[in-house]
């Protein structure tokens, strides 16, 4: 009986946790319809110019959808959201959902490799600390934790392009994702850079990892003290806590008493870092802008620039989607780490 009723416990959370998704979607869609209307600007005058005669103006609000006021305006923007329409951009004149398409598999890319790196160099830092505490090695680590946040990542990158590109001349210039005279592949997962390395096109693999390194050597040492400061406060908690000491008391191997130390500590910090991938796309909106990589960060600079609401906030409301089911997917880590956190269960989750 205890076990049907955690199974039907983990049930009814999954459906309660999916189905709530589309009810957050829409009180962002709104909060970004409201938002981007804030932004000083005319974006029917921006299209037709100053010179334009007012017939030509209202005809161009008209076929903006600007029109109206704005619960008219809302209404009808919520209305094409059901069909997943999300308008078409005023800069470019498509659908925004196909200059998204073409835009965001980069962007992702992009995060995705600095997201996998940076858990990498969280942990590998951490078990320094945790290896050798009173080494010079682990102060310094401490050290570098307690920089977390004090310099955005965009100072970083200017930083590393001033030291990396024009003084030492290691990097290629900031210009793109590949070299001049080189072109991306065609798409078969629409991600460039594995897109590259299924195509088996070595020279323009070698080209993307060489102008990926500096933007992703950026997020990572930006972001990795924001990860680890939290880390190591978890981490010097449980390893003071009574289960740890009674490993030792034990005399378990000190492997397992590591792990059962980071088993307890990681959940807070896997919240984090579900928090910090959404900074992540942030984060590469800056960089790509900077580094000339033309993925949804150029998208969503253009879109301001040319005080393009459709486009802006089509562009808000796909970073919402994604950070939510990143959250999603944090949940379900944090309780196969912790299973007191398993809904069914005594304390469980709701």
């Amino acid at each position: 009986m205890n076990a049907l009723q955690s199974f039907v416990g983990r049930q009814r959370w999954w459906l309660g946790r999916v189905a709530v998704l589309p009810l957050h979607l829409l009180v962002f869609a709104v909060a970004a319809f409201f938002l981007v209307r804030a932004i000083p600007g005319d974006p029917a005058r921006e299209v037709v110019g100053p010179e334009a005669t007012e017939a030509d103006y209202l005809a161009t609000k008209a076929e903006l959808g600007l029109d109206g006021s704005l619960w008219s305006q809302l209404m009808s923007y919520l209305g094409d959201l059901l069909h997943f329409d999300l308008g078409n951009a005023i800069m470019t004149g498509r659908p925004v959902t196909t200059d998204i398409a073409d835009r965001l598999p980069g962007t992702l890319e992009l995060a995705g490799i600095a997201f996998t790196f940076l858990v990498a160099v969280t942990l590998l830092l951490s078990a320094i600390v945790v290896a050798w505490p009173g080494s010079l090695a682990s102060r310094a680590v401490r050290g570098y934790a307690q920089a977390a946040g004090a310099v955005p990542e965009f100072v970083v990158g200017v930083v590393g392009i001033f030291l990396f590109y024009a003084t030492l001349q290691v990097v290629p210039a900031p210009s793109g994702r590949v070299r001049p005279g080189l072109t991306e592949p065609e798409p078969i997962t629409s991600l460039p850079l594995l897109d590259a390395v299924l195509r088996g096109d070595t020279v323009v693999v070698s080209s993307m990892a060489s102008h990926l390194l500096l933007p992703i050597s950026v997020l990572v040492v930006s972001v990795t003290p924001i990860l680890l400061k939290q880390l190591l406060t978890a981490l010097d908690s449980s390893l003071t806590a009574g289960p740890t000491l009674f490993k030792v008391a034990t005399g378990s191997a000190r492997k397992y008493i590591y792990l059962s130390a980071y088993r307890r500590a990681l959940p807070p910090t896997v919240s984090l870092f579900g928090m910090v991938f959404g900074s992540l796309l942030g984060g590469a909106v800056i960089l790509e802008t900077l580094f000339g990589l033309g993925g949804m960060g150029t998208y969503a600079v253009e879109a301001v620039a040319a005080t393009d609401l459709i486009a802006l906030q089509g562009f808000l409301l796909v970073v919402a989607a994604i950070s939510l089911i990143v959250f999603l997917c944090v949940d379900l880590i944090n309780m196969l780490l912790d299973p007191r956190r398993k809904p069914g269960r005594q304390g469980g989750g709701s």
